[in-house]
């Protein structure tokens, strides 16, 4: 290496410029001369040589073994002794500071040039070397991944950040111990110990891997399921120096495999359940079908015979057929219309502007002869300056008779019947608020069955009209796909169903 700049320490001003020449002959340059150790620090500091040629022997307090060490630690360049002495008190003192040669005076000149030249590449070639150690440790610190390395005797050399977090050790109490203790696994279902990959790895020389469902047991106990590979650490003559282990939590990634498997379950569930439901409402259309048909002709055929002459009684009892028929068809039909009520996602409705003061009157008036003949009252509360419900008229008039037919079925001779409107537009959106109410109570223990399917309030018919027990699901239903809400509550006499809706 030529045009290295080199300070000279030495308190012989003759033998300092004697050096001097002879390092210029070298072609090298010599910017400072010291001779004392404090000097020769400050001199260092001030140009920054490549290297120092330090007599041990110097003025003052500090020598030049002192001025080395110190020289060393604050700017790591390299120090070559140039002394007389060479005994074992001083050798060893020098050894202690990592000089890169060591002269004995006199030297020759050949020797000196060498020494000096093989410092220099000595020292270049360990400055990179501590470069790449630390772009190495930053890079294995940096990484997602717990890195382990051990030596041929499995001991722990070392463990970046994320292996300590994962294992709960520290790479100050790791070092030195078994890879085994440090690196402790098992089966993630018998939790059975499985031996360290790095033992297979330093006795075969090949790259070994996890098997599945393998825990890390953690030095507080805890357990993390992981995957890993180890990999041989050679040398240049490919000889095996120890393994390097590389793992990684892999707790999210079952997690989310786990999480698919649900939703792959789910999916196939959901077929299933469509399958299913296909196959229902198939057999519901053949069943309603094959129903209907002879109902209808039996309806038909008693019809004609009405129409036929006949005495009272045969008369009497065509009627109850006819009625039984009726009541068979309504059967059906509640079934048929709250299977299509519960399977349909997408309801088909046709919104209307509703103008409640003329359109409800045409809806209850049916009701007037019925109410007259079981003495009831039927009272109408419906505002005149109620404004246009924004609804699907044929869902809304299905509500309302189903909840009159029910208030007529169970409200005593001398019972009231009522039917109360009412607007909020105090809320947004504004609410259209029905109520129909009737002198008749129900248990609060019947109360919470009210809206089930087949569920009829026992004894509560005292007109003896019958039912399916579908009509308020049916109502629940058509109320929900019109984006409302229905409530019933009973209490003091009466029975109170509160429809409140506002415009689709």
């Amino acid at each position: 290496m030529t045009k290295a700049k080199i300070l000279v320490v030495e308190d012989e001003a003759i033998v300092a410029k004697d050096l001097q020449h002879r390092l210029i002959k070298f072609g090298y340059t010599v910017p400072a001369i010291a001779s004392s150790g404090e000097e020769a620090i400050n001199k260092a500091v001030e140009i920054s040589p490549d290297l120092v040629l330090m007599d041990i022997k110097l003025k003052g307090s500090m020598d030049g073994i002192e001025a080395a060490q110190e020289i060393y630690k604050r700017l790591d360049i390299p120090v070559i002794y140039l002394t007389a002495y060479a005994d074992e008190n001083t050798l060893e003192r020098a050894k202690i500071t990592e000089p890169f040669a060591y002269l004995i005076k006199p030297f020759k000149e050949r020797e000196l040039q060498t020494n000096i030249e093989i410092s220099l590449t000595k020292h270049g070639l360990e400055r990179q070397l501590k470069v790449n150690k630390k772009w190495l440790d930053a890079l294995l610190r940096s990484i997602s991944d717990g890195v382990i390395a051990s030596d041929m005797q499995e001991l722990i050399t070392f463990m970046n950040p994320v292996a300590e977090n994962l294992t709960g050790w520290k790479q100050e109490e790791a070092c030195g111990r078994n890879s085994s203790e440090i690196f402790n696994i098992a089966n993630a279902e018998t939790h059975n110990s499985i031996e360290s990959p790095i033992i297979k790895v330093l006795q075969d020389g090949i790259i070994v891997s996890l098997p599945a469902e393998t825990i890390l047991i953690t030095k507080d106990g805890g357990e993390i399921p992981i995957d890993d590979s180890v990999a041989p650490i050679k040398d240049d003559q490919d000889n095996i120096t120890g393994a390097v282990l590389v793992f990684r939590d892999i707790t999210e990634r079952k997690r989310a495999i786990e999480a698919r498997q649900k939703q792959i379950e789910q999916e196939q569930l959901l077929v299933q359940w469509e399958e299913i439901n296909q196959l229902k409402n198939d057999f519901l259309n053949l069943v309603s079908h094959e129903l209907r048909w002879p109902l209808s002709n039996i309806k038909l055929m008693i019809q004609i015979v009405q129409l036929s002459p006949g005495t009272e009684e045969a008369q009497h009892y065509l009627q109850l057929m006819e009625d039984e028929c009726d009541r068979e068809l309504g059967l059906i039909n509640d079934l048929l219309d709250l299977q299509r009520l519960e399977s349909s996602s997408y309801p088909v409705m046709t919104p209307d502007s509703l103008l409640l003061q003329q359109w409800l009157p045409w809806v209850i008036e049916p009701f007037q002869i019925r109410v007259q003949e079981h003495q009831q009252t039927l009272q109408i509360n419906l505002p005149s300056n109620l404004p246009p419900l924004f609804s699907d008229g044929i869902s809304l008039e299905r509500i309302l008779v189903e909840l009159l037919n029910n208030a007529c079925k169970y409200t005593p001779a001398g019972g009231e019947i009522v039917l109360s409107v009412r607007h909020n537009s105090l809320e947004a959106p504004a609410k259209t608020i029905i109520t129909i109410s009737n002198s008749a109570e129900i248990l609060l223990t019947e109360l919470p069955r009210i809206f089930e399917k087949f569920y009829r309030v026992p004894n509560a018919d005292i007109w003896n009209q019958g039912g399916s027990g579908l009509g308020l699901p049916i109502v629940q239903k058509l109320v929900e796909q019109l984006q409302g809400y229905i409530q019933v509550e009973s209490s003091n006499g009466w029975t109170t169903f509160t429809v409140t809706l506002t415009d689709l």
